[in-house]
């Protein structure tokens, strides 16, 4: 049994989850801007008591990869990598988008074919996504289209529809709302927010087969690069 320590910060929403064998045990997480260096730690001290665990108890560290926030990855790879060089644990990465719809996935009980969606601010009309398919009622998602930024319009979609119901999720559906809310095939949801929770069972997975990071060289994925602007 694996006892796995899941940290969540690509967006606004900072998260720390703790899960034993792919069950959660705690999750902590708070969403509101710029808070996430200053209650990191916070929060993974307060998941590890209300469980009763130790950090030197721990199996691994997993961490949501990105993309998303540019400062918030870092804050979040940055601790994970830290605590797993103090404690000479592994390190598991998972793509946010694909914890986001492995989360929906498993929350909703939907039908075999769905397709998934789920979309990041990246300002503008553009947004971080990537397309996910149901493989089978138990909550496993499969790629269909790696993360990619795109530019929204009405036809963003159209390429992995083909007549199968889709759902558009996450902190950047609101602003997509007017191109896609006369269709009838995609359900927009606005108010589903990324969680370290949702890492628990495909960091569970990579951790089963060893699919580790190295920590010394592990960086966020970040999709594209930083460009700076001034106020």
């Amino acid at each position: 049994m694996a006892l796995i320590l899941h940290i969540e910060t690509a967006t606004p929403t900072c998260s720390v989850a703790l899960s034993e064998n792919g069950i959660l045990l705690a999750t902590e997480e708070k969403t509101a801007s710029n808070i996430h260096a200053a209650v990191i730690t916070c929060f993974i001290e307060t998941v590890m008591k209300r469980a009763e665990k130790r950090l030197e108890s721990l199996d691994a560290v997993c961490v949501s990869k990105g993309p998303g926030s540019y400062t918030g990855l870092r804050i979040g790879v940055s601790t994970a990598k830290g605590l797993c060089y103090a404690l000479d644990k592994p390190l598991v990465a998972v793509g946010t988008l694909e914890a986001m719809a492995a989360g929906l996935a498993a929350q909703a009980g939907m039908p075999a074919d769905t397709l998934f969606c789920p979309v990041l601010d990246a300002r503008r009309m553009e947004v971080f996504m990537a397309i996910y398919h149901l493989a089978n009622p138990s909550g496993l998602v499969t790629e269909t289209e790696p993360p990619r930024a795109q530019v929204m319009d009405e036809q963003s979609l159209d390429p992995w529809m083909n007549d199968k119901p889709l759902y558009l999720f996450g902190p950047g559906a609101e602003k997509c709302r007017p191109l896609f809310e006369n269709r009838p095939q995609i359900t927009i949801l606005p108010d589903f927010k990324p969680s370290a929770a949702f890492l628990a069972a495909p960091g569970e997975r990579l951790f089963s087969s060893e699919q580790f990071e190295d920590v010394a060289y592990f960086e966020p994925y970040y999709l594209k690069d930083f460009v700076g602007v001034k106020k």
